[in-house]
């Protein structure tokens, strides 16, 4: 066994505009890699992640110096075993699917409904800022509990969030931009806990207030900001990511069009194709082996969940979307303990009800010529601008 190559010549902006040359550049390399400009080692592969996610004892999530903790606090992300167990039962009353399909989802509707009546009559449209972005803003608002709160400004505070915790090059900006963010988020929480402690109810906050096991008000606020964080740009990148593939393969979409239920098929595979959480980290806790790698204590690790789920080892033709994929399950939503707390919301929101409502609703929906859409990240990846033109 080796240690980890270096890879030196690849930079941050490379990663952001399009990553997946330097995932199958990775994978080709060995199970760690070490990237300088990302000062991390990526691990690519998906045997290798699944490793990684069945052995917490040697792959921790626990990380003092994690980038997460110093954003957001210390939250049940980056803790293991009983704590992480505590505190996600703490918010998973939110998230079960018969509260998401009872209560949540008319919520959901009524908001598509709404977004797609204020620009319907116009006939194009960038889907990112009139439909997406506000539709999973005004939905996390409403999942949370929160009062009082701008969509525009909760999505400011989910990408400055997603922009520190992505933060490898240290840029100073960015960490400011991040606690600016965290300081609103935390006077958004002091502004309605109160009456959720007082009223139980469905909503996330009230979850957490009522938890068998008390939660401080530090533990609130650190878990409250990774759901804005993953819990707005998740479901707002996969509506639009969904979308683009479906507009790039009209049989596709003629598919769905003729079987409703093969949007939900659609939704899955839109989060293999281009995971919008692609990358998460790990601490190793003692000297240890990965596939052919050779780790030590302490080093850092990138869980390229986003390039697992293009590894041709596990997909036929990984690089192309399609929703008739049989092979085996992706890693879209994480794996293990971990695995994705939101996942029946962000079904429910996109595959069942936002999607489907935009081709439902808007006659011939199809992207504008001559205005390509705009795909931007790898820590977080999506649309950042779908341009569509539908018939009036």
């Amino acid at each position: 066994m080796k240690p980890p190559p270096v890879l030196s010549d690849v930079t941050i902006e490379e990663l952001a505009k399009d990553p997946y040359p330097t995932f199958d550049r990775i994978r080709s390399m060995a199970s760690a890699v070490w990237v300088d400009s990302a000062r991390i080692h990526l691990v690519t592969r998906f045997d290798d992640i699944m490793t990684v996610e069945r052995n917490h004892h040697l792959f921790a999530s626990t990380n003092p110096g994690s980038l997460m903790n110093k954003v957001m606090g210390h939250s049940l992300m980056r803790k293991d075993d009983e704590p992480h167990k505590l505190e996600r039962a703490a918010v998973e009353p939110s998230f079960r699917p018969g509260v998401v399909k009872q209560h949540w989802a008319p919520h959901f509707r009524s908001i598509a409904n709404n977004l797609i009546n204020q620009f319907e009559a116009g006939g194009e449209t960038d889907l990112f800022s009139s439909f997406a972005a506000p539709m999973a803003s005004l939905s996390l608002i409403d999942l949370l509990g929160f009062e009082d709160v701008a969509w525009e400004d909760i999505a400011w505070w989910s990408q400055a969030l997603m922009d520190g915790v992505g933060n490898y090059q240290a840029d100073p900006e960015i960490s400011n931009r991040a606690r600016r963010a965290s300081a609103a988020i935390d006077q958004a929480i002091d502004h309605v806990l109160a009456r959720h402690m007082e009223t139980e109810n469905p909503s996330i906050l009230s979850s957490m207030a009522h938890a068998g096991h008390k939660h401080s008000r530090e533990q609130i606020r650190a878990n409250i900001k990774v759901i804005v964080g993953g819990g707005l740009n998740e479901p707002r990148d996969a509506i639009l990511t969904t979308v683009l593939g479906l507009l790039q393969n009209p049989e596709q979409l003629a598919q769905a069009q003729a079987n409703e239920k093969l949007f939900a098929r659609a939704f899955e595979e839109s989060v293999r194709w281009i995971s919008p959480i692609g990358m998460y980290p790990r601490r190793v806790t003692q000297d240890t082996v990965l596939g052919d790698t050779r780790l030590k204590a302490e080093d850092q690790l990138g869980i390229c969940v986003g390039a697992a789920n293009r590894d041709t080892g596990h997909f036929d033709q990984p690089d192309r979307f399609d929703l008739n994929r049989t092979a085996s399950r992706h890693l879209g939503f994480g794996a293990g303990p971990h695995f994705c707390a939101g996942t029946w919301v962000a079904r429910q929101m996109v595959g069942e009800i936002a999607v489907p409502m935009l081709f439902n609703r808007l006659t011939n929906l199809r992207l504008q010529a001559g205005n390509s859409p705009i795909l931007r990240g790898w820590v977080f990846r999506g649309p950042i601008a779908l341009p569509v033109r539908w018939d009036r």
